[in-house]
């Protein structure tokens, strides 16, 4: 259960600015209790903070376009602070952070990552803040962690893409099993599951409601495999591939608003893959004022309320033409299924036993 404070005023009229110099006095003899002493500062302070260190380093897993939209429109609205972006898969992003916090010099302030295994990890070594910041308490609980130390800033699902040139709409598939059918022979395309977590978890459900057999059934229907849901829209859009039920509905319809003849529903009659990308700030993190102001304005009505189709906080509806998540039969137990390791090192091998060694470069552009 979360918790909430209030610092408005108390019996003797402080006010909060002085409670907290106060608070800094007596920090050296006494233990503040630990919820007051993570929820401190507005995002005026924050905001005053960030300006006087001046830069940020903002880690963030997937395609670039949309982190540096993201990055301009925070410098819209906060300007004076520099935000250098690193972007890339999960596993070509953690290595460096290990890096840097096996050393004890971090260049990294905020990570947002999909790998939630990995943000649990450097918790349980003690590598990241506590921060309870503005804003935090607007999230979903199933959203964030219990501990302050991160919380979800988007969620995103996988849904069924398909090129409306060569899929007509009496042919989108239902289930996954609808791409087993002899006319989708080589038209359909997929991230690898032994390389990408989400799309482990998603083959993973998919084994889990329709039998092993789906693998060399699939397989005998030539399927194309790539780096990462981008190229997978990226081919669907561009006629290379008919179909997919491995699309990140956020990049497939950002590449329909983009003129593509790309569209993506919602699975009939499987569930749809769910998982939120989680954000947090690592303790020694040069910039810390301006990580927190970073991830609060992450998580602020302002921003949420502009971003894709679903929110991770409680007071943002969905957008366009999708339906509030809870309308969908969803596999939403990602974050159970990635820290089961023997079994997510299980699965990595049997679905490679069926497909093969991964190729080709990472694709993070359309």
């Amino acid at each position: 259960m979360s918790e909430k404070i209030h610092l408005k005023s108390n019996r003797r009229g402080i006010s909060r600015r002085d409670l907290f110099k106060a608070a800094a006095v007596v920090s050296s003899a006494f233990s503040l209790p630990k919820i007051y002493a993570q929820t401190t500062g507005d995002l005026a302070d924050l905001y005053s903070a960030a300006k006087q260190e001046g830069a940020l380093t903002y880690y963030a897993g997937g395609p670039t376009a949309p982190h540096q939209a993201a990055i301009d429109q925070f410098s819209n609205s906060y300007p004076g602070i520099k935000v250098n972006l690193a972007t890339g898969f999960s596993n070509q992003l953690v290595p460096r952070i290990d890096e840097q916090i096996a050393r004890g010099s971090l260049e990294a302030d905020v990570a947002n990552l999909q790998t939630i295994q990995d943000i649990e990890r450097w918790k349980n070594k003690g590598a990241l803040m506590v921060n309870r910041g503005p804003n935090f308490e607007a999230v979903l609980d199933q959203f964030k962690d219990a501990d302050g130390t991160n919380v979800g800033v988007r969620v995103y699902a996988l849904g069924y893409g398909y090129n409306q040139d060569l899929v007509s709409d009496d042919q989108i598939p239902k289930s996954a099993i609808d791409f087993l059918k002899p006319k989708f022979r080589g038209q359909v395309v997929s991230s690898y599951p032994q390389d990408d977590d989400i799309t482990l978890y998603l083959y993973h459900n998919i084994v889990q409601n329709h039998g092993w057999k789906f693998m060399p059934e699939l397989m005998a229907n030539k399927p194309q495999f790539i780096r990462g849901h981008v190229g997978v829209v990226r081919e669907i859009a561009q006629g290379r591939a008919g179909l997919s039920f491995d699309t990140s509905i956020e990049t497939a319809l950002a590449s329909k608003r983009g003129g593509s003849r790309i569209d993506v529903v919602a699975p009939a009659d499987d569930l749809m893959t769910v998982w939120e990308n989680r954000c947090c700030i690592f303790k020694g993190a040069p910039h810390p004022s301006a990580a927190r102001l970073f991830v609060a304005w992450l998580i602020s009505y302002e921003h949420q309320s502009h971003q894709g189709n679903w929110s991770t906080r409680r007071d943002v509806a969905a957008v366009g033409s999708f339906k509030s998540i809870s309308n969908y039969k969803t596999a939403d137990h990602f974050r159970d299924f990635i820290l089961d390791e023997p079994r997510v090192v299980d699965m990595r091998k049997r679905f490679a036993s069926y497909i093969g060694p991964v190729l080709g470069e990472v694709v993070l552009s359309q």
